[in-house]
């Protein structure tokens, strides 16, 4: 157990927020860094923010939340910068260094926790978690195993399947079927039937995905989900209702928590689904009910299967698990998401509101499983 992670200068534990990164969902991580850095408590906690660019760049980024806002008309993004920061390990400790051109690296100090704040492939798959853990670092959230399962919507199902969790009717497609043999793709695809969702394996914040009601839109919708990922699942339609429960690591041996069960209401209109302006653009486009409106036993069932899942992948820090509740009172899972939205009105947080424990609060929990957990194997 890690007793004393405080600096010398300050006292306080130095949290580095790591943000934006090379994915597509580079503007939602900046919305989600904006949200964290808002709520985190400045006198608990002494906060770093480093933004990753688009090219992969760090950088020292700007700690004025309103930098980081998501609007209809801009979304934000992290720049260059002459000054590159890197992580690097000094005498046993945790360095952040800064370096450029033609001048003498400076020394920033260390660092106790990463809290990284990355959607989507190169942060939320494992790579910035192996990353971290080649350093002994200790950062917010699930490992490189568990992320890079919950990234992979296929070995994700996998995964569910070999746990007892019911999964629904779907295919993969691979890049190699996708360019060698696209009608046996399409073949395989009408045998699920109509409606199909078409995603990127690995992809989140609804990137890429598609609702295809015929053939005749295939083609466009696996092409658009391409731009995401060469890697496809494609998902037969499920009749029935959105579900959703936020996991949170138990303490020490204590089994995972988790929150009331909330679903989403789209807006009627343009929206078949809960794309990316649903959640995060268009104000009023979605509406959260938590607990959501099922009979007590369904609840409590569904906490269960969360948490199954959260267990199943190996998950740690926080996860939401999203199900669908059919009109029979079936509950058939859809996905984990190891790093989920984690803007103050994203369900995660929204959900954990709803089940007393309000976002500041909840952000303290996640670094404090963070600072207080095993680094290497564990």
């Amino acid at each position: 157990m890690v007793t004393d992670h405080s600096t010398p200068a300050t006292g306080r534990p130095r949290v580095a927020v790591l943000f934006g990164g090379r994915s597509s969902e580079h503007a939602v991580s900046c919305v989600t860094a904006a949200g964290v850095m808002g709520a985190i408590d400045k006198s608990k906690y002494e906060v770093i923010p480093i933004g990753i660019a688009k090219s992969g760049q760090w950088v020292l980024a700007s700690g004025d939340t309103s930098q980081w806002s998501l609007s209809s008309a801009a979304l934000p993004e992290v720049a260059p910068s002459g000054k590159t920061v890197t992580l690097a390990e000094v005498g046993g400790e945790h360095q952040l260094i800064v370096t450029q051109p033609n001048a003498v690296p400076q020394e920033l100090g260390s660092v106790d926790v990463v809290f990284p704040l990355l959607h989507g492939p190169w942060g939320e798959d494992g790579t910035i978690q192996g990353l971290l853990e080649l350093s002994d670092t200790r950062y917010v959230g699930a490992g490189v195993l568990a992320s890079a399962v919950g990234m992979d919507k296929h070995y994700m199902k996998v995964v569910f399947e070999s746990a007892g969790l019911s999964v629904g009717p779907y295919i993969a497609v691979t890049d190699r079927q996708w360019l060698t043999d696209a009608e046996a793709v399409r073949k395989r695809v009408d045998k699920l039937g109509f409606p199909v969702f078409v995603k990127p394996a690995r992809a989140g914040s609804s990137m890429g995905i598609s609702k295809v009601d015929s053939l005749e839109g295939l083609d466009a919708a696996i092409e658009e989900a391409r731009r995401h990922d060469l890697k496809l699942v494609i998902e037969a339609g499920i009749v029935g209702r959105e579900i959703e429960c936020a996991v949170l690591q138990g303490r020490g041996t204590d089994a995972p928590r988790t929150s009331m069960p909330g679903e989403i209401a789209v807006a009627a209109g343009e929206h078949q689904f809960y794309d990316f302006a649903a959640k995060y653009v268009e104000d009023g486009a979605a509406a959260l009910s938590c607990p959501a409106d099922m009979p007590d036993e369904a609840i409590s069932r569904v906490r269960e299967l969360a948490a199954v899942a959260f267990d199943a992948v190996g998950a740690e820090g926080l996860s939401r698990v999203d199900f669908f509740y059919t009109p029979g009172g079936e509950l058939i899972i859809n996905e984990i998401n190891t790093m989920p939205g984690f803007t103050p009105k994203s369900m995660y947080p929204q959900m954990w509101a709803a089940s007393g424990l309000a976002y500041g609060e909840l952000i303290d929990e996640l670094i404090h499983l963070a600072l207080t957990r095993k680094t290497g194997l564990r």
